[in-house]
């Protein structure tokens, strides 16, 4: 009986073993993005986002590119990301996560409110200047709390009016255009487009849009759905 018992129990453990073994062999055949190939065309880099934007709403999101294997590699070849995303410090919103993206695929920079300030400027101009990234996504989202503060006014503590000062502007617009309903939320678009601009307005990221070599989209995602779409 314990004869049997052991037989199995080595079955089972074999059964095991084989379907990870398929599962891994599987991944290994669908990787997310050739680390050896280098992305150089703004449209390119667009559908890598789409399609891992896809993955990640069907929930069939990968795990793989993010081990030791890909970190030695990074340390050894340096980094070569093939999107700038810049957006918001929600929690919720994660770009590495909702673009199934790996270690060393996106060059990300978040602050509340998703603005921009010289900081954040110069950080997108390291990025397409020096590592010739060639696609800057600025990506709002549905309920953000900076943008509902800013709208609803009022004193803020601290350092907070610094972010509604840049939100401002995007709020006027809204309002100017007679707009009585779901404000957030048409600021947050507004808000989106008002940075795009100002990065298109950038001297050096200007020029090199009109060479071709970077392009600028504004982007929005989803909360409920976890859908990105572009503006």
């Amino acid at each position: 009986m314990k004869h049997f018992k052991s037989i199995i129990l080595v079955s089972i453990a074999y059964a095991i073993g084989t379907i990870s073994c398929s599962v891994d062999q599987s991944k290994k055949q669908h990787p997310i993005y050739d680390r050896t190939q280098i992305v150089t065309q703004a449209d390119s880099a667009l559908n890598l986002l789409i399609a891992g934007n896809n993955r990640f709403v069907s929930d069939s999101a990968f795990d793989d590119n993010i081990g030791k294997t890909k970190r030695e590699l990074l340390k050894s070849k340096g980094q070569k990301p093939f999107a700038v995303i810049v957006t918001c410090s929600d929690s919720r919103v994660a770009p590495e996560l909702l673009f199934d993206q790996g270690l060393g695929d996106l060059f990300v920079i978040r602050v509340a409110g998703n603005v921009l300030d010289s900081v954040g400027i110069g950080s997108i101009q390291y990025a397409v200047e020096h590592l010739h990234v060639p696609l800057v996504v600025i990506l709002g989202h549905e309920s953000c709390g900076a943008v509902a503060a800013a709208v609803k006014g009022g004193e803020l503590p601290g350092s907070l009016p610094a972010i509604g000062k840049r939100i401002e502007p995007s709020i006027e617009i809204v309002k100017g255009t007679g707009a009585k309903d779901d404000i957030t939320d048409k600021v947050i678009d507004q808000n989106v487009l008002e940075n795009v601009s100002i990065l298109e307005k950038d001297k050096l990221i200007e020029e090199l849009i009109k060479t071709s070599k970077v392009k600028v989209i504004g982007a929005k995602y989803h909360l409920e759905t976890g859908l990105v779409t572009y503006f």
